[in-house]
């Protein structure tokens, strides 16, 4: 019998909010409308939480991102008219948000411990101890849902595989012994500018001037790898600040190529960002965080605060069409796979959604609602191994600089290893994530391909049930990691669309190893939805203690 058919019928059958799928944007949303004390229905096809941005055991990974790279039929459904009801309903359909996936096995151990793993859709991310998705959690108390651990420390790459680590510091300045006196002596008093910079616009924010330690304006809205030279840090020195420490995409020096040029004035924000992160929590001495069991956990724990609040869950629940008034054309509902029509003033989807248009209020040449929005694609790549990138390093977060790899290199790939103190992997192995943006298949497996070759030793090929091949090893001298297993993949950029006739879709993972971008777009949504709501109101208990709660 289906699943669908066995469920008792929602009660009740009318909402503010109805959000199908559980992904990160979708799960926040409905904490934030519950809190705000919206009565909210949370549906999600899948059998688990987390959507896009769920942790899953390694066999459910490749069958998740296999089941959503198919390419869906170019024959959409017609809208119906229901002759029994006021309403015509319109089909939502699925789209593919993968493509290019290529899996390769070296040896049959990982997936004889599939069920170890929790493997992030939307790796490689951390989160940084003072950025505004910790704020969040702090705020809506989903801290004691979660656990963390600290991320052991960020390095940079080179074309030859080596790693250095990123002097994001006074103490890590002085201890590094790759930078010469000269470097040294550079970095420190530009660290100490932007500083100076920062507590003038805190005093000018009071009413007093402090225009002598100010970045001129004209600086500030120059390239932030300008006013870099200008400052007169070496090319070392300026592709740790942009790509290790201020996250720039793009290859900030050729402006041919560039589709993100970083002002200065925004560096100097993430670079403030990040120096603060540093040592916020006594337990996290550098700037970055995990969940332990992963970043699925985050989707999870924001639904537990919302079921708290009220919010009605129910999982395995596809949802056929929406339900559109026959006289105004507007969104009324929504009408499930069990036939239960259920009804709400808004509606948000997660991004793998698509509503045939035109709708009564679209433009009769719109293209479907939810359709890929963006010409950017993110490659994607998961690598198993039994040793560290880095001698004595579990967790840890790198950079591959434009250019660093090949001269076409024209966007940084980041690169996430983590161990089995998060509870991702079996003991004994790592796994690392690695992302990069490109504009097709062809180039982010290029990208991508490069980096592990850099990083890996990768066997000639790939046979299954060459168990000894990690082992030989430590015989052969290899200092790189022998790959066990390894997939590359390529992910659409969906991102935020305005907001149709009550219907909102969220956005999937972005490029970026942090939240902040993601959770801006996420609140933006809600501003959309209630204007003038606020965005989780504060509770009663104390940030403070929430705060020492969330390192213990």
């Amino acid at each position: 019998m289906d699943e669908t058919t066995s469920y008792p019928p929602i009660e009740p059958s009318n909402f503010d909010l109805i959000v199908v799928g559980t992904g990160l944007p979708e799960s926040i949303l409905a904490a934030a409308a519950s809190a705000a004390g919206k009565s909210v229905l949370h549906l999600d096809p899948n059998p688990s939480y987390g959507s896009h941005y769920a942790s899953l055991p390694l066999q459910e990974f490749t069958s998740y991102i296999e089941s959503h790279s198919s390419q869906s039929s170019s024959n959409l459904p017609i809208p119906q008219s229901d002759m029994d009801s006021g309403f015509t309903r319109v089909p939502l359909t699925t789209q593919p948000l993968y493509s290019s996936v290529e899996i390769t096995s070296y040896s049959s151990e990982p997936l004889e411990q599939s069920r170890k793993f929790n493997i992030d859709l939307s790796g490689p991310r951390v989160l940084l101890c003072a950025d505004a998705m910790i704020d969040l959690i702090l705020k809506s108390e989903v801290n004691q849902y979660m656990e963390f651990k600290s991320i052991d420390g960020s390095f940079i790459c080179d074309g030859e595989g080596n790693l250095e680590c990123v002097p994001d510091s006074r103490s890590a300045i002085f201890k590094d012994r790759k930078l010469s006196f000269t470097e040294k002596n550079q970095l420190m008093r530009f660290f100490k500018l932007v500083q100076g910079h920062l507590e003038a616009a805190t005093v000018a924010d009071g009413g007093e001037s402090s225009e002598s330690k100010s970045i001129s304006e004209q600086d500030l809205e120059s390239p932030f790898v300008e006013f870099l030279s200008k400052m007169g840090l070496s090319p070392k020195l300026k592709s740790i600040v942009l790509y290790a420490i201020a996250m720039a995409e793009y290859d900030q020096e050729n402006g041919d190529v560039c589709k993100s040029i970083l002002k200065t004035k925004d560096g100097i924000d993430r670079l403030a960002l990040y120096h603060s992160s540093v040592g916020r929590f006594p337990n996290a001495p550098g700037a970055m965080i995990y969940p332990i069991y992963g970043q699925g956990e985050l989707p999870q724990a924001f639904c537990r605060r919302a079921a708290v609040k009220g919010c009605i869950y129910v999982l395995r629940m596809p949802v056929n069409s929406l339900l559109m008034d026959k006289a105004s054309g507007s969104y009324k509902g929504i009408c499930l796979a069990s036939e239960q029509e259920l009804f709400s003033h808004k509606l948000i989807f997660a991004p793998s959604f698509v509503v045939q248009l035109p709708l009564p209020h679209s433009s009769p040449d719109a293209h479907d609602f939810g359709l890929r929005n963006t010409t950017e694609k993110l490659a994607r790549s998961i690598c198993i191994s039994k040793h560290s990138l880095k001698l004595d390093v579990a967790n840890c977060l790198a950079f591959f600089p434009p250019r660093s790899l090949f001269p076409e290199q024209v966007t940084a790939i980041h690169v996430l290893q983590l161990s089995s103190n998060v509870a991702v992997c079996p003991s004994g192995m790592f796994l690392t994530y690695l992302s990069a943006i490109c504009e097709d298949d062809v180039q982010g497996k290029k990208l991508l391909h490069a980096a592990i070759n850099v990083l890996f030793h990768v066997p000639v090929s790939g046979s299954p049930g060459n168990n000894n091949f990690a082992e030989d090893q430590s015989e052969t001298g290899d200092a790189k990691p022998a790959l066990l297993w390894s997939v590359l993949y390529t992910q659409e950029l969906a991102k935020f669309q305005d907001v149709l006739d009550n219907i909102i879709r969220t956005p999937m993972p972005d490029g970026s190893p942090y939240y902040h971008d993601l959770l801006g777009a996420t609140e933006k949504i809600f501003q959309e939805l209630y204007s003038g709501e606020e965005f989780f109101p504060k509770s009663t208990s104390s940030e403070e203690g929430a705060a020492q709660e969330l390192e213990d």
